[in-house]
């Protein structure tokens, strides 16, 4: 799917015009609403609105706590600077008060210690540290072998000089052109021509690849010959063809999805994996474009597959202005048109996810350019300024100044909702709560549709230190701001979730993750011995291991080591809560995806880590990302073949309104919903006035042309069956009055013989009878039939009605 013609691809970053910024779409306008900044900078001022429960200190000691305790504003979530006093009326030495910092500790309901803890946590906590320090230390050394190895002792000759070819292609056609030449130079052809693999189920794919080009074969023939398309015997080969489909289009089927498939070669994979996903995508469009299914199974296969396949998301990491490596990768999967619908970031990577999803691929392909630093302007304070706010509130950066520039990439005030429907794609942000023990929030048009984009980007981008958390706010049915969830402060999401893969699988069955991943504390620890997708190891045309297998087995033992006592400082809870934030997740979550994306940095990078770039360092960003993203394309590719189909299949046999497997009240018509408790207490209530009989309000209702668009064959008629109450006198009926039969009678009587049948009269039940059967209705009664109970009730009054008779007349119901 990946275009190699550059038919689709946007302006270059070599072309003039890239760094023309009055070139960008909206360059001139803000976005931004006055109003909406006057809200927000209200809802920064304004005290929490939080009920904190007392702990076992304050429990234990209740004399400490002041009677009277005055209202303090902090300046920021952890360990304020300053504080704000809101003064009151009192007496002159009270401003006089001493002003006593507290630390943000940890209280002993939370840890529950003992004297050992305090007596241990420091020398410990000091012991692992140096341990970590030196395990690093190692690590890096190792690397610097690796290094060194690859470069004097794996790329030399004509290999190193096929590879410098690629790495300086401007283009994914040409890119792709050198990556075939350096794969034959490497004999890594012959690899792709071979069917038989490790990684996954070769034999299963070669059948079902034959078996898909027959039933297609015979499909396309049956479609041809209008009298051959109810099948032959009975069978049509495209129902066979559909159950084959519906057997292999799953998520990894066979083990295709493997990455390790992709890292033997610059460019592609196994012939045979390649085949099958042609194949599989021509018969999917065959499938849904064919006259021999109806549109109801056409939008039931749509479904069953997309729930068996699942989805793609992308994933924009955090990192600060490392986070403008994204764009170059956005920008290759923009111009190969594989832009997932799921797009997710965090922190820095929330920003341009916000201008990736409320953009449509027009304005994206004039905006992902260098001439876009021109709008990139946060960092923009010189240091007289910044610093001072950073001593008196904690924060290098303004959060009111963060939103008035945010709102140009989120396009104004728009919601997660209003973005979903301008451009069809899902944005999702992850922004984590002030206390540190309250679950994280994965914002978009479902958890959150009302709230606004440019707030959510920047709790997101709320790093202790260098941005205050702040308030989310959603938009009102006026378009007014108010804040969003009671006010509660959000902030950066890369502490606890920067890649948020178990929310994604939850929200949108998301199995399938492109990670773009520029968190720097990361990127210096990946590293992968057997190769990467798109980059394989070249040690040993292959086979080997990257710096030898020694190298990659010091690698491996001393990182898994680091994690290892890393994990040790969180769970004996040992590291200190610098900034009121616990630090212990910021190495030890998730960071990769199915595919991950490692744009290649720069050591100048880290200089300007908090520096808005200028037009000539995004541009080399915007290439360091295309040059990452290219080897990753025919991956996604693949995958992304076929998930469109069965996307656009269920986008065109989506109905406008799915039917509800409601009963039919009367013919002609059907019940729009299910009614409620209150709808069913008042059609009970009517029922009773009018001995039984109920009437369905109109508006419940709708005519008999929409129930037959939905339902292809007319329901049976059936009678409708006694009472449960009805049911169960007649069997306690016939307990209590058993009547003896005959040796001629041992035989049971048909239907026919107990309606002629004369019986003998009914005898009063007891009072013991009376009051269980009484009681029973309780639980069981069908309220439906109240008459029915009514007369049947008044029938065991008089004695009218014998056992005989009610169990003849249930028999001929039910016959």
């Amino acid at each position: 799917m990946a275009d190699t013609r550059k038919a689709t691809d946007g302006p270059s970053v070599t072309t003039a015009s890239a760094y023309d910024y009055t070139q960008l779409p909206d360059w001139d306008d803000d976005f931004y609403d006055e109003d909406g900044i006057l809200a927000f900078a209200e809802a920064l001022t304004a005290p929490e609105n939080v009920t904190v429960s007392p702990s076992e200190e304050d429990l234990l000691n209740p004399a400490s706590k002041q009677p009277h305790a005055e209202r303090i504003t902090a300046l920021n979530d952890w360990r304020p600077v300053r504080q704000r006093r809101i003064p009151k009326v009192g007496p002159a030495s009270s401003s006089k008060r001493s002003k006593t910092k507290k630390t943000s500790r940890r209280g002993r309901d939370e840890t529950r210690e003992g004297w050992t803890y305090s007596v241990v946590k420091y020398p410990l906590l000091f012991f692992v540290c140096g341990w970590i320090v030196f395990l690093g230390i190692c690590y890096l050394l190792t690397r610097f072998y690796i290094y060194l190895y690859e470069q004097y002792v794996t790329w030399r000759g004509t290999r190193d000089r096929l590879r410098k070819n690629l790495r300086i292609q401007d283009s994914y056609e040409d890119w792709v052109k050198a990556a075939k030449s350096l794969d034959q130079h490497l004999g890594n052809d012959k690899w792709k021509i071979d069917d038989e693999g490790s990684y996954y189920d070769w034999k299963t794919l070669r059948t079902i690849v034959r078996q898909l080009r027959r039933l297609r074969a015979e499909a396309e023939e049956d479609e041809k010959d209008p009298g051959r398309r109810n099948g032959r015997d009975g069978n049509r080969s495209i129902d066979d063809l559909r159950a084959t489909l519906e057997t292999c289009v799953k998520n990894n089927f066979a083990g295709i999805e493997n990455p390790r498939l992709y890292c033997e070669t610059y460019y592609g994979t196994k012939n045979l994996l390649q085949t099958y996903v042609d194949e599989t995508t021509e018969s999917l469009k065959f499938l849904f474009s064919s006259a021999q299914l109806t549109q109801t199974d056409k939008r039931t296969l749509s479904k069953h597959l997309s729930a068996n396949f699942g989805r793609t998301a992308l994933c924009l990491s955090g990192g600060a202005t490392f986070a403008y490596y994204h764009i170059g990768i956005v920008k290759a999967l923009l111009d190969a048109g594989l832009i997932p619908n799921i797009i997710t970031g965090t922190s820095g990577g929330a920003l341009v996810a916000a201008l990736l999803a409320t953009r449509t691929d027009e304005e994206l392909k004039k905006l992902l350019v260098p001439a876009l630093a021109y709008r990139i302007t946060a960092c923009h304070d010189p240091f007289r300024v910044w610093f001072w706010r950073w001593w008196k509130y904690g924060a290098r950066f303004d959060s009111v100044d963060w939103a008035k520039r945010c709102a140009w990439f989120c396009r104004g005030s728009l919601t997660f909702r209003e973005a979903y429907e301008r451009t069809g794609r899902i944005l999702n942000v992850s922004c984590v709560p002030s206390d540190p023990h309250s679950p994280t929030i994965l914002a978009n048009y479902l958890t959150a549709p009302d709230c606004v984009i440019w707030s959510a980007v920047l709790a997101s981008a709320a790093v202790p230190g260098i941005l205050n958390p702040v308030v989310l706010m959603r938009k009102t049915s006026s378009g007014k701001l108010q804040p969003y969830s009671f006010g509660h402060k959000w902030k950066d999401g890369s502490l606890r979730t920067d890649i948020p893969l178990k929310s994604l699988n939850l929200h949108f069955n998301v199995n399938f993750s492109i990670v773009s991943q520029v968190n720097p504390h990361v990127s210096l620890w990946f590293f992968s011995s057997r190769g990467t997708v798109g980059r394989p190891v070249t040690h040993r045309r292959g086979r080997g291991w990257r710096g030898g297998f020694l190298g990659s087995a010091i690698e491996q033992f001393i990182k898994l080591d680091l994690n290892k006592w890393l994990k040790v400082l969180r769970h004996l809870e040992l590291l200190p809560r610098p900034l009121g934030q616990d630090w212990s997740e910021v190495f030890l979550q998730r960071f990769s995806g199915t595919v991950t994306i490692w744009p290649k940095t720069k050591t100048s990078d880290f200089w300007h880590i908090l520096s808005d770039p200028s037009m000539q360092r995004l541009a080399g960003m915007i290439r360091a990302g295309q040059l990452a993203a290219w080897p990753k394309l025919r991956f996604v590719s693949n995958r992304l073949a076929i998930e469109k189909v069965i996307e656009v299949a269920r986008e065109e046999t989506r109905s406008p309104e799915q039917p509800l497997p409601t009963p039919v009240p009367e013919a002609g018509r059907r019940l729009r919903s299910v009614l409620s408790e209150e709808d069913l207490e008042g059609l009970l209530e009517k029922a009773r006035g009018n001995n039984g009989v109920v009437e369905v309000p109109p508006q419940l209702l709708s005519p008999a042309v929409e129930r037959d668009q939905y339902f292809s064959r007319p329901l049976p008629q059936r009678q409708d069956s006694p009472s449960f109450t009805k049911r169960m006198s007649t069997l306690w009926g016939s307990l209590q009055n058993p009547t003896p039969r005959t040796s001629s009678e041992s035989v049971r009587p048909s239907t026919k013989e107990l309606n002629t049948s004369t019986t003998a009269e009914h005898s009063r039940r007891s009072s013991v009878m009376d009051e269980l059967v009484r009681q029973s209705r309780v639980f069981f009664d069908d309220f439906a039939d109240e008459s029915e109970v009514a007369s049947d009730l008044e029938n065991h009054t008089h004695g009218e009605t014998t056992d005989e008779e009610e169990g003849a007349s249930e028999m001929d119901m039910v016959s």
